[in-house]
């Protein structure tokens, strides 16, 4: 389908979504609403896609499809006043000196590349058709541009609900999906015939459908309402994302992942085969998840890597990090960013870790906090365990060896190096680097005294019985 540009009007004011952001830079599925169709443009086969925006949302929408699709593929073109969909068009077809165009609306999350092929293979088939439009049946057409036949069953034209005339066209329960394919030239004609002789004062595309049917003939093509659905607030963007969330746990379910009780993947999330995850899982941006990793219950990961055999035990969360084969994560364990889990190592329930890398095998258990560290090789970080690595002013890093050992309730006061197999008795402050196999010892001395638990008994109890009566008193 070469000789074939899409243009994405999406210069609409969003008003209804009230917000600040740009409508078609919403996220869905991980993804700004605006990269959908033109992802089904461009796998429909367009050589270029043209996005026409407002002069206010330009900048954050050039820096956006730059980055993602490159500024030679996609490109914005500016409506500087709002005149209706029409004269968006028409803004855009000004970049566009291929045979066909494509026009579709920058707020449908739901179409894809296989309904806009039907589409330009229907224009296609007839030479002299100028226009083909996708329509789609619904129960309640209420808000929707009607589909006008003439008596032989042949497109006539599209009325808009404001501008319905009689209850028969309101009675239409065809409605205009607002996804074209045109011959350029012909819609180029178009456009500068219609009038904003409707009730907004706006040039409406859809007029051109009512020419084309006149000139060489307008063709509609029933597509899959649900597919067609448009966003105007943020109740339709919740509504489509849960459709479009669907949709990816089928695409990973057919590329053999398991995929449970609606866990919820991003779009730009990739999956491995023999990879699990489980009910209630969030699995956001540039994650990757490895061959035969385990996601389980709850766990929130965003942009990390999670690699082969991993497991993320239930309610754990990842953020910007990396976690090795075979590593063990949770349950309720948190990664924030730069944490690297080497492969076999262990972060056990509610441990903590920032900046910190552990290395092969090592294993940190149970309720510790390990921010800018580096852990050795099979070393083993005890419960409670805390790397105390801010000042009030700087980061700084704990180094432990391979094989060394530090016991439980144990404050690593940075920067501090713990050598090779070395040991750090329990309850110990290291303030000072710890050579390779020696034992640090740091605590206050213990001393038992005899008898005294009663003595202090009896005195606290005296202490609290004088204590009631004078409350008794006042």
């Amino acid at each position: 389908m070469s000789n074939l540009t899409a243009v994405v009007l999406a210069a609409g004011q969003g008003t209804r979504m009230k917000s600040a952001l740009s409508k078609v830079l919403h996220p869905i599925a991980g993804r700004p609403l605006v990269y959908y169709p033109i992802r089904a443009a461009l796998d429909a086969g367009a050589v270029r896609v043209i996005v026409v925006v407002s002069p206010s949302s330009r900048a954050a929408i050039d820096e956006y499809v730059a980055r993602e699709f490159g500024d030679q593929v996609v490109r914005t073109a500016v409506q500087d006043v709002p005149r209706g969909t029409g004269d968006a068009a028409r803004v855009g077809l000004e970049a566009v000196d291929e045979e066909r165009v494509l026009i579709l609306c920058g707020d449908t999350p739901l179409l894809v590349g296989s309904d806009l092929r039907a589409l330009v293979s229907a224009l296609s088939a007839e030479p002299k058709l100028e226009l083909a439009l996708m329509t789609c049946i619904v129960s309640d057409p209420k808000g929707y541009g009607r589909i006008l036949r003439t008596s032989e069953g042949k497109v006539s034209a599209i009325r808009e609900e404001r501008d319905l005339a009689h209850d028969a066209e309101r009675a239409v329960r065809e409605i205009n999906a607002g996804v074209y394919a045109a011959r350029t030239l012909a819609l180029r004609s178009a456009l500068g015939k219609i009038r904003p002789s409707n009730a907004q004062g706006e040039y409406y595309l859809t007029d051109t459908v009512a020419i084309a049917a006149q000139g060489g003939g307008a063709l509609a093509v029933l597509g899959d309402p649900r597919a067609l659905v448009g966003v105007n607030d943020r109740t339709q963007l919740c509504q489509a994302e849960d459709v479009l969330f669907a949709r990816i746990a089928q695409r990973h379910g057919k590329q053999g992942v398991t995929v449970r009780g609606g866990a919820r993947i991003d779009d730009s999330v990739s999956i491995e085969p023999d990879a699990i995850i489980e009910a209630g899982v969030f699995l956001r941006g540039a994650t990757k998840v490895g061959r035969g990793a385990r996601i389980d219950a709850g766990s929130v990961v965003t942009d990390s890597t999670i690699a082969e055999n991993a497991v993320i035990k239930p309610y754990s969360v990842i953020v910007s990090s990396q976690v090795g084969a075979a590593a063990q994560i949770g349950p309720f364990a948190h990664l924030r960013p730069g944490s690297e889990i080497d492969e076999e190592a262990h972060v056990g329930n509610f441990v903590e870790t920032k900046q910190t890398r552990l290395r092969r095998g090592a294993k940190a258990n149970h309720l510790s906090y390990l921010g800018d560290g580096d852990v050795g090789e099979k070393a083993n970080v005890g419960a409670g365990t805390i790397f105390c690595n801010y000042d009030g002013f700087q980061k700084h890093r704990t180094v432990i060896g391979a094989g060394a050992f530090i016991g439980s309730d144990s404050q690593l006061v940075a920067p501090v190096t713990v050598g090779e197999n070395a040991y750090v008795a329990t309850g110990t402050t290291v303030t000072q680097d710890v050579p390779a196999d020696a034992l640090a010892l740091a605590r206050v001395r213990q001393e038992n005294k005899a008898g005294y638990a009663t003595r202090l008994r009896d005195r606290l109890k005296a202490a609290a019985q004088r204590f009631k009566e004078a409350q008794g008193k006042q």
